[in-house]
Parts: structure tokens; C-alpha cells; sequence
């Protein structure tokens, strides 16, 4: 996970457009927090509905997104069911992989680009399933809730950035991005077909699939160009490896190592090395 950082009191450009003095990869979070917090809130919503009628049929109406919830033109719930889950297990893996993965690209992006995208992605995974399910499997009063669509999409597009580094399948198989998300994308296919042919499992294969396209979609169209069009990132969206002024530096000190021993390097000096390895090191997957 490579990054355009400050070295020395040296000032680069960041994601979100202007100079900072911390690295992209140790930026604040703000958005991924009250994403997971909202998730939280709705879920105790979904509990207390359990013994509250009155309150289980708002959430009903509004929290589910399906066919039928557009027919009665509920379109609010394209978005809000994309923060709604009623099964702590549910929650629990969306927010561990949410916070995971969004909060390197929350970081990267910056906060009002990863906002955009992640409720367009959540946004086109709701889209996806209901013309699944309307069209596809004709279940068009099956109803779908959860932010596995939008974080589908975060994945792939973590995905299309960093390929090469490794991730955990079940938390256990150490896998590259890519590969991995292939594998996902792979078993939502699979899962698909079997609804299709009357079997399967109750899971929402179809805004998998939809979030999984959406992301691609809006990383490849707008969020790379957007990013590579500001000053100091590369083609890919990615800040550079090194800026001009670094590579300068470090030119500078690899002839003062050889001209007088690496003793003669200062703390600033040592620390700016430092900063490049771990730089390097997450350019190249964490390897």
C-alpha cells in the first residue's frame, strides 16, 4: 500500500487534494466509524422490534429492500437497508471486513471520495437484487438486508489497487487480493445458478454481484482518473513512490553513506529511511 508522505518536514500532496504532514495510511478515520456505528444502532433497532410490534413493522417497511418495496415506491430503502442488519453474526463479519478494507481506502481516497462510493455501491447493490430477484428468480416479495453489496464493492476495488497483497480467506488462508476476490466473485456466480434452479442458500448473491460490478465500475471511471489528475499521483490513483524532492534526498544521503560510513547519519536522516522501507514494504503487499 504505497503512499505520498512527509519526510523531513518535506510537504506532499495527499488524496484529498492538499499538503499534510502524516502519511495517507495513518490519517484519522471518519467516515468508516459512524458507518459501523449507524450498522450498530439499526441492529439494537431490529432487536427492540422483537418485542415491540409498532416498531418491527417501521423497520419492516423501511430497513428491507426488495421488488415490492419499489412497487409501493419505498426507494429510500435501496439506501437504508444497506445499513440494516437483524442477526449479530451478520453484522459482526460485514463491520470486520468493512473496517478492514474500508479504512485503507477511506485513508487513501479520503473521506468525502469514499463516503460517494460506498453509498453508490450500496446504492447499485439494492438495484441489483431486486431485478435479480424480479427477473431472474421471480421471487419478487423476497426481501434483502445488509452492507454485503456495498462492502463487495470495496473489495473488489481494494482489489483492483492492491492485487498483489495478501488478504485472509476465512481469516485463516492467506491469499492475494485478487485471487481472493475472484473466488468470491466465483462463488456468487455459483450460489446464483442454484437459485436460479429452485436451490441455493438465502444469500443475496445478486447484490453481491451488482456491488462487486458497481465498484469496478466507479473505481475504473471516476475514482482513478479523478485521482490521477491531481497533482503527485500517479496513473494508477496511487501517490508515487517518490516524490522529486525525496528522490533527491536520497540520492544525497546514499553519497554521504559512502563518503563517510553510515555514522554520519542524523536521526532525521534515519528517520526518513525508515519511513521509505515501510513505504516499500507496503507497496509491495506487506512482504
Amino acid at each position: 500500500m504505497g503512499g505520498q508522505e512527509v519526510a523531513g518536514g518535506e510537504s506532499a500532496a495527499t488524496s484529498g487534494g492538499g499538503a499534510s504532514s502524516v502519511p495517507w495510511w495513518r490519517r484519522p478515520l471518519r467516515v468508516v466509524p459512524v458507518i459501523i456505528g449507524i450498522n450498530v444502532v439499526v441492529f439494537l433497532a431490529w432487536q427492540l422490534s422483537k418485542a415491540v410490534p409498532q416498531l418491527r413493522g417501521i423497520m419492516v417497511v423501511n430497513f428491507l429492500t426488495s421488488p415490492l418495496h419499489l412497487e409501493h415506491r419505498l426507494y429510500w430503502t435501496l439506501l437504508t437497508s444497506v445499513f440494516s442488519h437483524a442477526e449479530l453474526w451478520h453484522l459482526a463479519i460485514n463491520m470486520i471486513v468493512l473496517y478492514s478494507f474500508g479504512a485503507v481506502l477511506e485513508r487513501l481516497w479520503g473521506p468525502r471520495t469514499f463516503l460517494g462510493f460506498y453509498l453508490a455501491a450500496g446504492i447499485l447493490a439494492s438495484v441489483s437484487h431486486c431485478a435479480v430477484t424480479q427477473w431472474l428468480l421471480s421471487r419478487g416479495n423476497v426481501s434483502a438486508l445488509g452492507a454485503s453489496g456495498a462492502i463487495s464493492g470495496l473489495l473488489l476495488a481494494y482489489a483492483l489497487i492492491f492485487p498483489r497483497h495478501k488478504i485472509l480467506v476465512l481469516g485463516i488462508i492467506p491469499v492475494p487480493a485478487a485471487a481472493g476476490v475472484v473466488a468470491f466473485v466465483g462463488l456468487d456466480v455459483w450460489g446464483l445458478i442454484a437459485q436460479t434452479r429452485g436451490g441455493g442458500l438465502p444469500i443475496g448473491h445478486g447484490a453481491h454481484l451488482g456491488g462487486a460490478a458497481a465498484g469496478a465500475v466507479l473505481y475504473l471511471l471516476f475514482i482513478r482518473p479523478k485521482l490521477a489528475a491531481r497533482r503527485g499521483y500517479n496513473g494508477a490513483g496511487m501517490p508515487p513512490a517518490l516524490t522529486r524532492e525525496e528522490s533527491r534526498r536520497l540520492e544525497r544521503l546514499h553519497s554521504k553513506v559512502e563518503e563517510e560510513g553510515r555514522e554520519s547519519l542524523t536521526p532525521e536522516d534515519r528517520l526518513f529511511l525508515h519511513q521509505l522501507r515501510e513505504r516499500f514494504r507496503d507497496v509491495r503487499g506487506g512482504s
